[in-house]
């Protein structure tokens, strides 16, 4: 990027914000909530089942999600929250190349 925009105030606020933000779901909550596979969460966090299989388990074969863990599914909740609220321009512009898809409930 050769001239860089500079930030104002209001951006150093929400980078301020956004530090300081513990976003995060845990595995078991989100499994609760919404009723996915251990497939689907792997799928989500970009996770091996093996490693999604070890967020239930107990004792010496737990396995602790990753605080990027905690956020994809934090991230994949508010998606599936609010995914009617998102306009389409949104939609195109964090990392989705296509258009938004359609998702009734029919």
């Amino acid at each position: 990027m050769s001239n860089p925009r500079s930030l104002d105030d209001r951006e150093l606020r929400l980078i301020a914000l956004y530090s300081q933000c513990e976003l995060g779901m845990t595995p078991q909550k989100f499994y609760r909530k919404w009723g996915v596979t251990y497939e689907q969460m792997a799928e989500i966090c970009s996770r091996s089942l093996s490693t999604t299989r070890g967020w239930f388990r107990r004792g010496r074969y737990y396995r602790r999600p990753t605080s990027n863990d905690l956020r994809h599914l934090a991230l994949m909740d508010f998606l599936l929250e609010h995914f009617e609220e998102i306009p389409e321009s949104l939609w195109q512009i964090p990392c989705f190349d296509v258009p938004k898809p359609e998702l009734s409930s029919e």
